[in-house]
């Protein structure tokens, strides 16, 4: 996973998010795209462990249960709390891990989640003041980490399993580097400025 610097970079994808089309109309014209990731695949694991437990017991009531009344009850009572269970921690984790967006261009920071309802938060990078990254051992060993953003005006964004977060806080610091720095409100300035430091106009 690389990015360029300058006018020049390039779209840089994570592994596991290079086959999902973030939508063209989200960016500005002049906006380059540079990462786009989602959450590190250790988020998937447990859901597709809980679905592939709850399909194999099923499997197994309906094999080993005999075909008298009780033993249609029985697989269909394990059945039922497959489908339950298995869409509450299988399937319904797995599409909110699909439908998390970290996307880093060089002008912002994009944040989109939501299965039914759609969530969108932008972080400009002229605004950020503070970045920074934590890993557990696991997290260390598989290459994902926590990034805690924080912007002017209070604002914390936490992305949680960032993929190759390292390279990810570094880019993130050379674009921040690179960004221009926000234009401040000339009424603001006047209201700062000492009056006695205005000029005096001419006096009749």
């Amino acid at each position: 996973m690389t990015a360029s610097s300058g006018a020049s970079r390039r779209v840089t994808c994570c592994t596991y998010a290079d086959r999902v089309a973030f939508p063209d109309d989200v960016l500005t014209a002049e906006e380059d795209l540079v990462f786009h990731l989602r959450p590190h695949w250790k988020a998937a694991v447990r859901p597709s462990l809980v679905l592939a437990f709850f399909l194999a017991a099923t499997l197994v009531a309906w094999v080993m249960l005999p075909t008298t009344m009780g033993g249609r009850i029985g697989i269909g009572v394990v059945a039922t709390l497959g489908v339950i269970i298995g869409a509450r921690r299988g399937v319904w984790p797995l599409l909110v891990w699909r439908c998390t967006h970290y996307i880093f261009t060089d002008e912002r920071i994009l944040l989109q989640d939501g299965v039914l309802n759609r969530d969108r938060r932008d972080l400009p990078l002229a605004r950020i003041n503070d970045h920074a990254m934590s890993q557990s051992l696991l997290g260390r060993m598989l290459g994902y980490g926590r990034m805690t953003i924080d912007s002017i005006g209070d604002q914390i964004a936490v992305l949680e399993a960032v993929p190759q977060v390292q390279y990810v806080q570094t880019t993130l610091y050379e674009l921040i580097e690179g960004a221009p720095e926000p234009v401040e409100d000339d009424d603001e300035h006047d209201e700062d400025e000492d009056p006695a430091d205005r000029p005096l106009g001419r006096r009749r």
